[in-house]
């Protein structure tokens, strides 16, 4: 009887163990870890502005590289591909600006603008939230230019500029 207990028990643990890997293990989909080297071997991107057509090809499904905006500022989040791409909680963010979703703590699409967001009609307490996340991209995630309003033109950057503050950064 406790042989049988025994081996019970062993079936169950290794149950839960495959399908634990079976709901963590495959998460990134097929392909997912490939994807995640491609990305990690990236060079630096080089600064630039983005209008939000631009902005949208860095998604980590069309391009390996994933970026997002936030309050008018573009950062490469493509390290952090397990949460911005295509499978990840946040991947919804990915190739957008992110700033509403940010600001009001909401995941679904309609949170998100298709056309250029001003934020003017964000309230003080969300405006402060969305430069609190501005200041936590900084700190994590490499800076590669700004967001573009309609009509705006994108600066010209020097290699040194560009060298510059990439070291500042790190």
């Amino acid at each position: 009887g406790e042989m049988l207990l025994s081996v019970g028990l062993l079936a169950l643990a290794l149950l839960a163990a495959y399908r634990l890997y079976l709901r963590w293990g495959t998460r990134n989909g097929p392909g997912g870890a490939a994807r995640q080297g491609e990305a990690a071997a990236l060079p630096r991107m080089k600064r630039r502005d983005f209008s939000l057509e631009q902005l949208r090809e860095f998604d980590g499904a069309r391009n390996p590289r994933i970026l997002l905006a936030v309050n008018g500022k573009v950062f490469d989040v493509t390290k952090g591909s397990k949460f911005y791409g295509p499978e990840g909680p946040y991947g919804i963010f990915a190739g957008r600006d992110a700033s509403r979703g940010l600001a009001t703590f909401c995941l679904d699409k309609d949170a998100l603008r298709d056309e250029y967001d001003d934020l003017s009609d964000l309230n003080a307490v969300q405006m402060e939230s969305v430069r609190e996340w501005e200041m936590q991209f900084k700190e994590k995630y490499d800076y590669v230019g700004r967001l573009l309003k309609p009509g705006e033109e994108p600066s010209e950057y020097t290699d040194e500029e560009d060298t510059k503050d990439h070291t500042k950064q790190e």
